[in-house]
């Protein structure tokens, strides 16, 4: 996800109909990955499970007691993350589900705030956070986007790359080619969010060449975003790319959304950490890197028509 505490820094259903079930769902929790055992940490099941899983041996005794990750998401980015029938479904829960498989755990998914997650990954609310968040230096360290101290950092596990896309209303009644072409304009963007931090540096860039600012409307979750744009209120809304793609085909059966300009400033986005959780972030490198060469991680690509983001090879803050 491109700015703060998510990616952003800085996602198959419609995004406009994922807020309601976010709004009654709440802190709705969700199986990964449901056809594993749950809890336990009897040496006989840990036995079992290592047989089955090539890196459960390698996952902190805490982890595998609870024979479970929590995970924090923020789900209302389809493709990547969004509720359907009242489940959490997307990209990154079925490749949590693949994860699972390589480490004999079930990963638990709940939605919350974006702004909080990184918060949350750090107060051990959650084990970990994956929902679209880029993976940036400023996050890295625990800056704001003036490079003042605003707490801890964390450490990413890159498994997906994207940039920042600009969507405007079908017909662009505007005429808005690109992030340029907002001086002046209204633009609906989510808080905390690395694209938030985009509209605030290229508006910097308009009244720097002696033109009017953007004038950047914030909101709490995406969709009061979208909504903003197709009521014609902003000119345009900045997100992740894959997700304004997805967003753009599926709004309204594709008519109430489109994509200007190509996708720009690509960066990858992370599965987020406490700095203190070392061997988990190293166990969690090595599963992803062995859904990759297994195949399953294509896989989830496909199904969700994310091909644009894959990987090689996983990375440990691999942000800049």
């Amino acid at each position: 996800m491109t700015a703060s505490s998510t990616r952003r820094t800085t996602a198959a259903k419609s995004r406009i109909a994922a807020v309601g079930a976010i709004a009654v769902a709440g802190a709705l929790i969700l199986t990964g990955c449901g056809d594993q055992t749950e809890g336990g940490g009897g040496s006989s099941t840990e036995s079992a499970k290592a047989n089955t899983a090539p890196l459960f041996s390698k996952l902190p005794k805490k982890i595998q007691d609870a024979g479970e990750i929590k995970v924090g998401t923020n789900a209302e980015y389809a493709p990547m993350e969004s509720v359907e029938n009242g489940k959490i479904v997307g990209v990154d829960p079925d490749l949590a589900e693949a994860l699972g498989k390589q480490l004999g755990v079930k990963f638990t998914f709940t939605s919350g705030s974006f702004d909080g997650l990184i918060t949350a990954v750090n107060s051990g609310r959650y084990d970990i956070a994956m929902s679209s968040i880029t993976d940036n230096k400023q996050r890295q360290e625990g800056l704001d986007d003036k490079g003042k101290k605003l707490g801890e950092g964390v450490d990413f596990v890159d498994y997906f790359v994207a940039g920042t896309a600009i969507y405007v209303k079908k017909g662009n009644p505007e005429g808005v080619k690109g992030i340029e072409d907002l001086c002046g304009k209204t633009a609906a963007v989510q808080r905390g969010t690395t694209y938030e931090t985009a509209l605030k540096d290229q508006s910097k860039k308009c009244t720097d060449a002696k033109k009017k600012a953007i004038d950047i409307e914030s909101f709490e979750n995406d969709t009061e975003a979208q909504t903003r744009v197709k009521s014609g209120g902003a000119a345009a809304g900045v997100n992740d790319y894959p997700v304004a793609l997805d967003l753009s085909r599926k709004a309204d059966g594709g008519n109430a959304f489109e994509v200007v300009g190509e996708q720009y400033d690509a960066g990858p986005f992370g599965i987020v950490l406490s700095k203190k959780n070392t061997e988990l972030r190293d166990v969690l490198k090595e599963a992803v890197d062995a859904i990759i060469k297994d195949g399953s991680y294509q896989k989830v690509l496909d199904k969700w028509g994310a091909q644009s983001g894959a990987i090689d090879k996983a990375a440990i803050n691999g942000g800049k």
